[in-house]
């Protein structure tokens, strides 16, 4: 699917706003439906992907922190992430009418349309709401947090014009890497990835923003692109 020079969604009829560029679709055809949401919705959200190289390092820290694989849960673990699908998220919208789809991909097409690519770099890690009783572990963004700041403040901009809320809140860049609530020995694996994670820099260059749509199912969540823009500046 392509945008149109007129700012319409060709063969959907959507608005696209001002973007002119293409935005590569995922996966032709129909939307799959989460069974745990209600018919005719997908849950998405909107991100950035971390390049490959990045993903397979950050792979091995999670690896290292947990002492034990983490392909699959094992029994006291936190419920580590899937390394094929770390993102750095911009901005969640939960389950959405499928006809609304159209909407969102313009709005991500308009934000990164004004936006050039940058570096963003990983340092230090640390725990939501804190490392004494962490419910979720995660890496920090050190460069790159400005400018991703500026592309969910971009968004929320965007989405804001098509009806959906504006979300208001402080944005707080970081990757997450598990969830630890309910977990024994929590605050542990929270000290490990602290301080495996002090000296650690990876860098890639963000060069899009994706649509995603979640798929959780059994197991680990599992993240479908279906939409992609690239970041460039006019």
């Amino acid at each position: 699917m392509k945008l149109g020079g007129d700012g319409v969604l060709s063969g959907r009829g959507g608005r696209a706003g001002d973007y002119g560029g293409s935005i590569r679709l995922g996966r032709p055809g129909g939307f799959r439906r989460l069974e745990d949401d209600p018919a005719g919705t997908s849950r998405l959200f909107i991100a950035v992907p971390v390049a490959d190289d990045v993903r397979a390092a950050v792979g091995e820290l999670m690896a290292g922190v947990a002492g034990a694989s983490i392909e699959e849960r094992a029994s006291g673990q936190p419920r580590w992430v899937r390394v094929d699908g770390l993102h750095v998220t911009l901005r969640f919208l939960g389950a959405i009418l499928d006809e609304r789809q159209p909407e969102v991909v313009a709005a991500v097409g308009a934000a990164a349309g004004g936006a050039a690519p940058f570096a963003i770099a990983l340092n230090g890690g640390g725990a939501f709401p804190n490392a004494y009783r962490p419910r979720v572990l995660w890496i920090g963004i050190d460069t790159g947090a400005g400018e991703l700041a500026g592309l969910a403040s971009r968004l929320n901009d965007e989405l804001r014009t098509l009806g959906w809320p504006s979300d208001d809140r402080p944005f707080q860049g970081h990757l997450t890497l598990a969830r630890t609530d309910g977990v024994a020995g929590a605050d542990e694996y929270a000290r490990r990835l602290m301080e495996a994670a002090r000296d650690v820099r990876l860098t890639w260059q963000a060069d899009r923003l994706v649509l995603y749509k979640s798929l959780l199912g059994r197991g680990r969540a599992r993240y479908e692109a279906l939409a992609e823009a690239p970041l460039r500046s006019f």
